[in-house]
């Protein structure tokens, strides 16, 4: 094996253990949240349990954001494909329906009316809203053929002002301003999800000083996290003396602050200077593929305020059971939609190896071949 086939591989195996760490991440996200054990910052007196929390919080906030940039990484580099956004699709399709419709027959929906709504946002995940990242990710793969090949002729002059320029306008101008904008989506959208993808896509093409060492990635990270909990208690300071700045208490925990932001250009320099060998290796390389069905599992409309419950949210009494039951929910649901989507994956591979001799199968994957064949950058160049 030759010394550049070798860096690929470490390559993938750093950034796929960080995917499998970054979704890890989202889980104590909802966990936290959706479980409604967060400290309430309004409140005048938080006990330790809330602390913990909110401390869990920023460390993990980072985690979305980390995920935008793994998907910009590589997508700047690769072509647009028809057939990739059809898999795409049909993934989150059975994800929505399948596990939505199965959840309303169980009655384990909770929070969510069981509705004509409810049944449309199901059969029309992208369009309806379903999954905000998954929406957000097909529109930007949409622009791919336009924003990818655009990123990749960019000087390092041109990338840096039209990146500064776009963090400029939804990131920085977000962070320093003491009110809220009618146009923030806090960081919800696919314009947040071009600007982490054009950085992560800038750090391939050219790289960042800064961040060829370990200590200055883990020291960004870690700092971003320590000044995302400042200024959070910071303003819960200011606003149990003052009653100001309601509407900002929470602002530095948003996926667009500066903070947050921060913190993953930090993880995500680190995880690309570290080797994954050995057992490690094996497993992330084969979890890491599967870590987006862990995200629409336990995020599906029926099940998204359910499993948090059943992993004992309601049960927590004081710091260490907190600490315990996030854990324990992180295990259970990480494994869990691994597997689950293993199998789906193994059902779909041996339903198309049933269909691939089939004449209309074949000509539809002539068309789809075709279509992928527009967009290859031989052809096109």
């Amino acid at each position: 094996m030759t010394q550049q086939v070798q860096e690929k591989n470490n390559r993938m195996a750093n950034l796929e253990a960080l995917r499998c760490l970054a979704m890890m991440m989202v889980i104590v996200l909802h966990y936290l949240g959706k479980g409604n054990l967060l400290g309430d910052v309004m409140a005048e007196r938080m006990d330790a349990c809330g602390v913990l929390a909110w401390c869990l919080e920023a460390l993990c906030i980072v985690a979305v954001n980390v995920y935008m940039m793994i998907s910009g990484y590589f997508l700047i580099a690769s072509d647009f494909k028809v057939s990739r956004l059809i898999r795409l699709y049909l993934q989150l399709w059975f994800y929505s329906a399948v596990i939505g419709v199965v959840a309303a027959l169980l009655g384990v929906v909770a929070q969510t009316p069981v509705d004509t709504h409810y049944y449309l946002t199901l059969l029309f995940p992208i369009s309806m809203g379903h999954y905000w990242f998954l929406t957000a990710y097909v529109f930007l793969y949409l622009l791919l053929p336009f924003v990818g090949r655009a990123a990749r002729g960019f000087t390092r002059a041109q990338y840096r002002l039209a990146l500064g320029l776009l963090l400029g306008m939804f990131c920085i101008v977000k962070t320093v301003l003491p009110f809220r904008m009618e146009m923030d989506a806090l960081g919800y959208d696919c314009i947040w999800y071009l600007c982490m993808f054009l950085t992560a896509g800038y750090i391939r093409k050219f790289g960042i000083s800064f961040l060829e060492k370990k200590r200055n990635c883990a020291l960004l990270y870690f700092g971003g996290c320590l000044g995302l909990l400042a200024e959070l208690f910071a303003l819960r300071m200011i606003y149990q003396k003052t009653g100001s700045f309601e509407l900002l208490l929470k602002v530095s925990t948003e996926y667009n602050h500066l903070f947050p932001f921060l913190a993953a250009v930090g993880l995500f320099g680190l995880f690309l200077r570290v080797e994954v060998r050995g057992i490690l290796r094996k497993a992330v390389l084969f979890c890491g593929p599967y870590t987006l069905g862990v995200y629409l599992l336990h995020e599906n409309l029926g099940l998204r305020y359910t499993w948090q419950t059943w992993l004992g949210a309601g049960r927590i009494q004081g710091a260490a059971s907190l600490f315990f039951h996030t854990v324990l929910a992180v295990l259970c649901v990480f494994v869990v939609g691994i597997a689950l989507d293993a199998l789906r994956a193994a059902v779909e591979s041996g339903l198309g190896r049933m269909l691939s001799g089939r004449k209309v199968s074949r000509r539809i994957t002539s068309v789809i071949e075709k279509g992928d064949k527009l967009f290859c950058s031989r052809k096109a160049e």
